[in-house]
């Protein structure tokens, strides 16, 4: 017994030696934290950035919150379009708030510091919104190329029953690719490394970390991301080639020119969604470099759910004849 307590006394006197950061527990390890990077290591740049990325999200959080609103307030934008863009500010808004705040916070910590559940949580939020935005945008191509394509079978293709479906489905996705991303995460050992050359966990840089093999984590990476970006990004432009083919066959001009109109915005914000998603995950890792990584990605966790608002709205008569509904309102 006194040989026993002994060791115990031992093992605890070299546990609280250990670095704070890890944990030993047998022949294994448990990483605790992680440290953050950031977007740079410039200090001279930190306060600039803040400001720059705090109204940004201010920005985003305010065009999300009243585009829902707006949609919510007006009956005649109770539509199969706009449920998708309904569905679309809210993950633009939930998808923002999951990376943004963390960051603001790491521009003014002399040491930007992230725990192992924190870490993992970022990791399977980002996943999920991320996946689930590119199935929305899938959902609002299908709806144009039927009410362009098909519009005599408008109301019976895009019911509430078959939109619900939609939306059901695209989260469903997206929970299962993020369960895919983060479960496999959860497999890998973190021993001596602890410092992830990023703003927030990605995928990639957080990997890089693992003293153990990575191959199963970066099959499901090539497996769910080439779905998911490839994939999707292929049935929008298909359909939006055969919607261009219709609208050319529109005869009257001011038919085209609404149709365009619509279809020009998508389109826009699929190009921003996709490119940029795409030139991060789709590119060999060493013919680009971490920072340029950084940087595009910023484009779409910050720049696209700040850019959805404004390319849906500005030119949407729709839209602006809501707002103008809803602000004569609040004035009596």
């Amino acid at each position: 017994m006194v040989v026993n307590n002994h060791n115990q006394e031992a093992q605890i006197f070299w546990l609280k030696r250990l670095p704070q950061s890890r944990i030993t527990i047998g022949n294994g390890s448990f990483m605790t934290e992680f440290i953050l990077v950031g977007l740079t290591d410039d200090p001279d740049l930190q306060i600039p950035l803040f400001f720059l990325f705090l109204s940004m999200y201010m920005f985003t959080i305010l065009g999300n919150l009243g585009f829902i609103a707006l949609i919510g307030l007006n009956s005649h934008l109770h539509t199969p379009m706009y449920f998708f863009l309904f569905n679309l500010s809210f993950t633009d808004l939930c998808y923002s708030s999951v990376l943004t705040p963390k960051m603001l916070i790491n521009f003014l910590s002399k040491k930007n510091i992230i725990s192992y559940r924190g870490c993992m949580a970022q990791l399977y939020f980002f996943c999920f919104f991320a996946i689930s935005e590119c199935y929305v945008l899938v959902s609002m191509a299908y709806d144009r190329y039927v009410a362009i394509c098909n519009p005599l079978l408008y109301n019976i293709a895009m019911s509430p029953k078959m939109c619900s479906s939609l939306m059901f489905g695209s989260y469903l996705v997206a929970f299962t690719g993020a369960m895919a991303h983060t479960g496999c995460m959860l497999r890998l050992t973190f021993c001596d490394a602890n410092t992830i050359n990023h703003y927030f966990c990605d995928i990639l840089p957080v990997l890089q970390l693992s003293c153990t093999s990575t191959y199963v984590n970066e099959l499901v990476v090539f497996i769910v991301v080439s779905i998911n970006i490839i994939v999707t990004s292929l049935i929008i432009f298909i359909s939006y080639g055969f919607i261009l083919s219709s609208i050319l066959h529109i005869s009257s001009t001011e038919g085209r020119s609404k149709a365009f109109s619509t279809c020009s915005s998508h389109i826009m914000a699929v190009s921003l969604f996709f490119g940029s998603t795409a030139f991060v995950y789709l590119q060999p890792s060493s013919s680009m470099s971490v920072n340029v990584g950084k940087t595009s990605s910023v484009f779409y966790t910050n720049v696209v759910p700040m850019m959805n608002p404004l390319i849906y709205s500005l030119r949407n008569k729709d839209v602006k004849l809501a707002m103008k509904k809803t602000l004569s309102r609040r004035k009596f």
